[in-house]
């Protein structure tokens, strides 16, 4: 089969195209041949090596990337009951998806109706599931709550601005350009901050009258993590959550006091995708909002497999204005 693999951790060129074994599922394990591979940030950081000493998130070489995918189930292992052959079936945080077959634990598959495409499915398990545990998990929105969601036309920032406002949340916008100010605003943003050229911590404030925001997600990281800290209000929570700009070395615990004694986390989404109860409540609620029409994950462009590279080019270099997915099949 073909697969998308680095030998050595680098930049976007370390991704190339090889012909790979067909792997077999073992006991407690299903065979999907994909249709679909999703593109995100946690590849990215795979790829490079920033998760070289990740023990949630393991990355030995050789490796296949991707996290994400979607298709149909090809086979299953010994002592697989849930799945049968042909089914549709969708998946995040196993690894491997950027490739034509995959061989993924049964208890992480989701099944995917039928009025749901596979790319929908791809871009929703991953940046879905995070836009999911963030509003309902690591702070549950409420009506009347106001939150800052940095990066609002990339493909977390949208699913995650449709999903606060579904909850009653007031959302206010980070974005780079006017074009994706007017997405974010697309997407359902009462207010929308260019970052490049206004003070954004500055004009939170003064869009909450002074108080701040109940929340902030972050997954922007070295550039933005002090002013988002900045940005909540006394007691609130900073989530950081990605780092497209830098990891974030530290943060001293004094900062957190002299923003209004604020909180502070930086979560793992395996940590919100524990068992197989918790991974299909979330696409259940995804999936439906999507059928119900409530819930757009925004589709950028479906690259062939063997444009991986570019693919990741496009993510780093912030041109994203929505899902990025591989065609596989």
């Amino acid at each position: 089969m073909k697969a998308v693999q680095i030998a050595a951790f680098g930049g976007a060129e370390a991704l190339g195209l090889s012909d790979a074994d067909m792997p077999s599922p073992g006991p407690g394990e299903v065979l999907v041949r994909l249709a679909c591979a999703g593109v995100n940030f946690i590849d990215v950081y795979m790829r490079s090596g920033v998760y070289a000493r990740s023990d949630t998130y393991k990355t030995p070489l050789p490796m296949t990337i991707g996290m994400e995918g979607a298709g149909i189930v090809e086979a299953v292992g010994e002592g697989v009951h849930d799945w049968t052959p042909g089914a549709r079936v969708a998946y995040c945080l196993s690894r491997g998806s950027y490739a034509e077959y995959a061989v993924v634990p049964a208890w992480r598959l989701v099944p995917v109706p039928d009025a749901v495409s596979f790319e929908q499915a791809a871009a929703l398990m991953l940046q879905g599931s995070t836009a999911h545990y963030l509003s309902h998990s690591a702070y549950p929105l409420q009506p009347g709550d106001a939150c800052l969601i940095h990066a609002g036309a990339g493909g977390v920032g949208q699913i995650l601005i449709q999903l606060a406002k579904l909850r009653g949340a007031t959302v206010i916008a980070t974005v780079g350009s006017a074009e994706k100010a007017a997405i974010a605003k697309a997407r359902g943003a009462d207010h929308t901050i260019l970052y490049r050229e206004e003070d954004f911590a500055a004009r939170v404030r003064e869009v909450t009258d002074g108080a701040g925001v109940h929340v902030a997600y972050d997954s922007v990281g070295k550039d933005t993590i002090h002013k988002s800290i900045r940005s909540v209000r006394r007691r609130g929570l900073c989530i950081l959550f990605g780092a497209s700009s830098g990891v974030v070395p530290s943060i001293e615990p004094i900062e957190l006091a002299e923003a209004g004694s604020v909180f502070f986390t930086r979560p793992h989404l395996a940590d919100y995708m524990a068992d197989a109860g918790e991974i299909r409540g979330r696409a259940s609620d995804l999936f439906a909002a999507v059928e119900a029409g409530r819930l757009d994950p925004v589709i950028q462009q479906a690259l062939p497999l063997k444009d991986a590279a570019e693919a990741h080019r496009m993510l780093e270099g912030r041109q994203t204005r929505g899902k990025l997915v591989l065609a596989v099949a």
